[in-house]
């Protein structure tokens, strides 16, 4: 069972991903959850202590489930592998890695206040971290992983900001045609080039 704080931050987000930032307010998420403003001020320090926990909740969510994706295949899976799996869990209806309205939201957001900018750089950059750590076995340099980190994450990016956002299904389609080109860890040599046929 969630708790009230628990849900309190749930329902952040959903208001956020629905109505962005101007939405956050708390007699209106104490309404949808049926909730007093006494439970509110029991579990955070007013407006300002919210959006932080909020913004907390949204960035460990986040890296979480984008790490916890990359592990249950093992980095030694091989690039490839992992991406697949990755590409997997771009689901329709904001379960899996891709919630576009909730992207859209926080980077909007982020534009005019330089907390969520903060948080949304380090989102970006755990997310390219991990695609670099994923890459790094497919490519001869920490260089190359970078570049190559930045094609499927700059397409998810971009997926979420044209007008209307690309759905999960025509993403994970992209991502689809994009996984053959990965190279098969299985044809990496030791240093990182590409062995004969």
């Amino acid at each position: 069972m969630s708790t009230a704080r628990d849900r309190w931050l749930d329902e952040g987000l959903k208001v956020l991903a629905e109505e962005g930032a101007a939405g956050i307010r708390i007699d209106r998420i104490a309404a949808r959850l049926n909730l007093s403003k006494g439970s509110f001020h029991h579990h955070f320090d007013g407006a300002e202590g919210y959006k932080k926990a909020l913004l907390a909740h949204f960035e460990h969510l986040s890296i979480d489930m984008f790490e916890n994706a990359i592990s249950e295949v093992g980095e030694s899976g091989g690039a490839r592998v992992i991406l697949a799996r990755l590409t997997k869990l771009v689901r329709p209806g904001g379960t899996g890695l891709y919630r576009p309205e909730l992207e859209v939201a926080l980077r909007a957001w982020a534009t005019w206040d330089a907390d969520v900018r903060a948080v949304q750089t380090r989102l970006d950059e755990a997310r390219l971290s991990a695609l670099q750590r994923v890459w790094r076995s497919a490519v001869a340099s920490d260089e190359e992983a970078r570049t190559a980190a930045l094609l499927p994450y700059l397409l998810a990016v971009g997926a979420t900001v044209v007008f209307p956002p690309v759905d999960a299904d025509q993403l994970r389609d992209l991502y689809e045609i994009l996984l053959p080109l990965v190279p098969d860890s299985s044809s990496q040599t030791h240093d990182g080039t590409t062995s004969p046929p």
